[in-house]
């Protein structure tokens, strides 16, 4: 049972998530092949303002995380796409993998500076769709490049699966242990489907091979013995393999934050209390212990211990690195993602923050079966590792907003 944690703010100050979705999460280059960031995003900010109550012309802002798009704010794009008025605006986060939570951190952030807003915040990405991108050489002519820059050369800017290795290293976690989260992963996203346990955040897309309502990532056919024989893709004795690794993929998905005393006026009767964030940074060659450093400061600052947490959702994008981040805030891994992560069922980078704070509110309304509901007040942490060295993590009370709380 989670210890009670004193509201911050006062409710019209105090951020809230009321409502959370996300499509599909589909392989790149699969059946969103041809869907563009902002066509994903549409859906999803059209639903939650149903399934919210909130009138279209009250919205504030629309705050939206992306991380290989091609620029020009697709955040104010998919406003427009969604049927949104003009007089909406929209501003576009971009911190990598990290954006879609950095879109709702700084959509509570501005919840509670003041002025009773209510935004729709989250994140999206299209692998599929994003366009080449390539440097001017002197004459002109374009050099082509895959991925950005993301630290000085100096700091050596490896690419994400050598920080993995290097995070398996320094942490000393094993292949046999990565292998067996994986394939917990995958058994878990596949129990969770077929319980129906995603049903309720998920917005059925159309796409060209016709509606599209569920992930395509997790494998039935799976096993211990089939992991074991994939071998490492980047180092020759390393122990990081594309089976313990997430794969790319296209999705999106967004929340509605307000203030708690708005969220009241919209009949909201349950919510995610945003109680506080942080951002950090590491050392870029362990770049994926971001989370940890995010999330170890974040629960001190609250005077939160790691058995006090109900709910915990981590972006898997390797499993060394969930693993070490885990083992660093002395959680049990078998405590998180309890309906697996991106290690079965994808990860599409600037929608990936969001999609995690979609999952804790599901699993907190009790959106899965088997288990028990979920019991007003218990915490829920999510966080993510970003390129570059960096991670967030924001931490949560979920709680019934009908009656005020005390001191609410």
């Amino acid at each position: 049972m989670a210890e009670p944690v004193p509201e911050q703010l006062p409710p019209d100050r105090q951020p809230v998530v009321i409502a959370a979705l996300r499509t599909p999460i589909r392989k790149a280059n699969g059946a969103f092949r041809e869907i563009r960031a902002h066509e994903l995003l549409a859906p999803v900010l059209r639903r939650l303002l149903m399934d919210s109550g909130l009138p279209a012309s009250a919205v504030t802002d629309v705050v939206i995380g992306n991380a290989v798009g091609g620029g020009g704010n697709v955040a104010r794009l998919a406003a427009l796409e969604a049927g949104l008025p003009v007089s909406v605006p929209g501003v576009t986060v971009d911190r990598q993998c990290g954006s879609g939570l950095d879109a709702i951190v700084l959509a509570a952030r501005l919840v509670a500076a003041g002025g009773g807003g209510a935004y729709l915040a989250g994140g999206v990405e299209s692998i599929s769709t994003a366009p080449l991108r390539a440097n001017r050489a002197a004459d002109g002519s374009p050099e082509f490049f895959r991925r950005a820059q993301f630290v000085p050369l100096a700091y050596g800017d490896p690419d994400m699966g050598v920080a993995a290795e290097n995070v398996a290293s320094v942490s000393r976690i094993g292949r046999d242990r990565q292998d067996g989260f994986a394939l917990r992963s995958h058994q878990r996203a596949l129990a969770a489907a077929a319980a129906g346990n995603f049903h309720g955040e998920t917005v059925p897309l159309e796409a060209a091979s016709g509606t599209v309502a569920s992930d395509d990532g997790p494998r039935s056919s799976l096993s211990a013995a089939l992991l074991s024989r994939f071998p490492p893709v980047f180092a020759e004795d390393g122990t990081v393999t594309a089976g313990n690794s997430c794969f790319d993929a296209d999705a999106a998905s967004a929340v509605v934050v307000t203030s708690l005393q708005r969220a009241r006026e919209l009949g909201a009767t349950d919510g995610l209390l945003v109680l506080g964030t942080d951002t950090a940074g590491v050392d870029p060659q362990v770049l994926g212990m971001g989370a940890a450093a995010a999330a170890g400061r974040l629960l001190a600052a609250h005077n939160v211990a790691a058995a006090d947490i109900g709910l915990v959702e981590f972006n898997e994008a390797f499993a060394s690195q969930t693993l070490a981040c885990l083992d660093a805030l002395g959680i049990d891994p078998e405590r998180a993602n309890l309906d697996g992560g991106a290690l079965a069922l994808g990860h599409a980078y600037g929608a990936s923050g969001a999609v995690l704070v979609t999952r804790l509110l599901a699993q907190a309304r009790g959106h899965r079966t088997p288990g028990p509901a979920t019991p007003a007040g218990t915490l829920a942490l999510a966080m993510i590792s970003i390129a570059g060295g960096m991670g967030t993590a924001a931490l949560f009370r979920y709680g019934r907003l009908a009656q005020a709380p005390a001191g609410g």
